[in-house]
């Protein structure tokens, strides 16, 4: 999984050794084997990949210009609540159900999309309708997906904490991104999760963090009054 502007069923769970020495294991009992950092972090993607929702938040800051904030939370499926504020100011708020996107972009994020002020326009308070097969790449929107593959060499780090959580760091680098590293910090309690993911390169840095694995996804259309409905524009 490569996180930029940025699955198998988990049969293995991370556990903590007497004396607070590092061991993944594969069973239980006697004969258990150590998992090799690349195995981990197989197993880590593995177990994400098997998820049926998920947040997913996002920071992203540019060596050059602004930056970004995002937070979404899905069904990795085609069901999602998505929400992306620039650092210069603007937000746009996207709720995926099926086939039908309903997207609102406020004024700020309108002008700094299109790069023009736009004295004495409202506020953009209703969200616009329109069909899941109208959206485009660049566009802004999510699909409601995300690509828990795993690539590169990992190495693995000391033990740590993400929000309270422990974990373990594995350091990936890969022959695709020779300039860049990233960081994967894995669960070592219960499964092995994917708690977050750090990347760091001569153009930007994020910090991608998943949480509510597996919880109850809550995630409905706005209003009938609140909507405005280009589902038949241009037909």
């Amino acid at each position: 999984m490569r996180v930029t502007t940025t699955r198998g069923v988990a049969t293995a769970v991370m556990c903590l050794a007497a004396g607070a020495v590092l061991s993944a294991c594969t069973g239980s009992g006697a004969g258990e084997k150590e998992l090799t950092d690349q195995q981990l972090l197989e197993k880590a993607h593995s177990t994400m990949d098997a998820l049926k929702t998920v947040t997913i938040e996002g920071a992203t800051a540019a060596t050059a210009g602004s930056g970004f904030t995002s937070r979404q939370t899905t069904d990795l499926k085609g069901t999602c609540a998505y929400k992306v504020t620039l650092d210069k100011g603007g937000s746009l708020e996207q709720i995926r159900i099926g086939d039908t996107d309903y997207v609102r972009p406020d004024r700020a994020y309108l002008e700094q999309w299109s790069g023009k002020k736009e004295a004495g326009a409202k506020a953009q308070e209703r969200w616009i309708k329109t069909p899941v097969d109208t959206s485009e790449p660049g566009d802004g929107l999510v699909d409601c997906t995300w690509p828990f593959s795993p690539f590169g060499t990992a190495v693995k780090g000391e033990p740590t904490e993400i929000d309270g959580r422990p974990a373990v760091p594995l350091k990936v680098t890969d022959e695709e991104d020779d300039k860049g590293v990233y960081t994967f910090y894995v669960a070592t309690k219960g499964k092995p999760y994917l708690l977050r993911v750090a990347y760091k390169g001569p153009d930007y840095r994020s910090t991608t963090t998943f949480s509510a694995f597996d919880e109850p996804l809550d995630v409905r259309p706005p209003a009938d009054a609140d909507v405005l409905d280009t589902s038949d524009a241009g037909r």
